[in-house]
């Protein structure tokens, strides 16, 4: 390990996962008192704890810029801390806000950002019940950074949900990183890589800045439907290190391996321009407003059916399978060979949450 901090460390791939678990974890272990249950711990590593059966995550925000075509720190604050309640099976219920300002930020643009904070917590309907709000020279941060935290219940629908599950196998209390086995569906609920793409254009300025838009949204009422329709093992948000970040945990977690097909991928046009145009494999680009969704085999088209029904959910697509006769993520090319897909080292565009 590096004797300083990098932004590799920050990036949310192998680099900062390696970090977390020689400096944090190690430290820090499971320390919550032992009159209190913990069904997804913090060396679980997952994107919220649950104690009791309450779901509890933080997160901050440092994207560059603060605003860009089809979002902006406000709306990706909640939407990324509402998506992490929501994947681990939760209802979320409300939201703190901290807030770290750079002396001469202007005062329109935090009005605008907590604006969108407002709108994007109305949509996901969950209440900003708490916070903070520092200054900090000027270079302390680049205009403000965010931090939010959230809690939320037990989902109703999560234990019918896995009633259908329990037909298969035992089902897990949870669904976590872990669940996933031989032969469950992978779905992704829409397009991949917009909105780190979008981030990335709105700094650069290669002339798709306005055709490629971030996918910035909160999910849970999409969830909610997929859990609805039974037979959710697994859920993941795929934000830093994009899809294949997020299914590298999977099949390290769970033991299997994972085959994609690379036909059904959902990936737009105008994203697919910029990634070609800087060499950067969409799989490896981060997201905002999808989900990832492992599903046991006969609920697949019935989950894809129901996801499919919300706003969120009209790009939704069957993108592989979990297989247990091998280990990591195999992706099957349109041309008919395979490759592995490796956890990235960090996030090929930095600072897009």
């Amino acid at each position: 390990m590096p004797d300083k901090v990098t932004m590799a460390h920050g990036a949310g791939g192998e680099v900062m996962m390696d970090l977390v678990r020689r400096v944090i974890l190690s430290r820090l272990g499971d320390t919550l008192p032992d009159r209190w249950s913990s069904d997804v711990p913090l060396s679980a590593l997952e994107d919220s704890a649950v104690v009791g059966d309450i779901v509890f995550t933080t997160d901050a925000h440092t994207v560059q810029p603060l605003f860009f075509h089809g979002g902006d720190i406000g709306s990706l604050s909640v939407a990324g801390t509402v998506n992490d309640l929501a994947v681990m099976g939760a209802a979320p219920v409300a939201l703190s806000l901290a807030l770290v300002l750079e002396e001469g930020l202007p005062m329109a643009d935090l009005e605008r950002a907590i604006d969108s904070v407002a709108r994007t917590a109305r949509e996901a309907g969950v209440g900003v019940v708490t916070g903070d709000t520092k200054v900090v020279e000027r270079g302390g941060v680049a205009g403000m950074v965010t931090c939010t935290s959230g809690f939320g219940l037990r989902h109703p629908l999560l234990d019918p949900n896995l009633e259908a599950v329990a037909v298969h196998r035992e089902p897990p209390r949870w669904p976590t990183d872990a669940g996933v086995r031989e032969g469950d569906a992978i779905i992704v609920s829409g397009s991949i890589g917009d909105h780190g793409a979008a981030v990335l254009t709105s700094r650069r300025g290669f002339g798709f800045e306005r055709s490629v838009a971030s996918d910035i949204a909160p999910l849970n009422h999409l969830i909610a439907r997929a859990l609805g329709a039974g037979g959710v093992v697994a859920m993941k948000d795929p934000t830093r290190g994009g899809v294949a970040n997020a299914l590298n945990e999977w099949a390290g977690k769970s033991g299997v391996g994972i085959m994609l097909d690379e036909e059904a991928i959902p990936v737009r046009d105008e994203v697919r321009a910029v990634c070609d145009l800087l060499g950067i494999d969409p799989l490896e680009v981060g997201n905002e407003g999808k989900v990832l969704i492992a599903v046991v085999p006969d609920r697949a088209e019935d989950v894809l059916e129901a996801i499919g029904g919300d706003p969120h959910g009209a790009m939704a697509a069957i993108i592989g399978r979990a297989d247990a006769s091998f280990e990591g993520v195999v992706l099957e090319t349109r041309v008919g060979g395979r490759r592995y897909v490796d956890q990235p080292r960090g996030d090929p565009v930095p600072r897009i949450c």
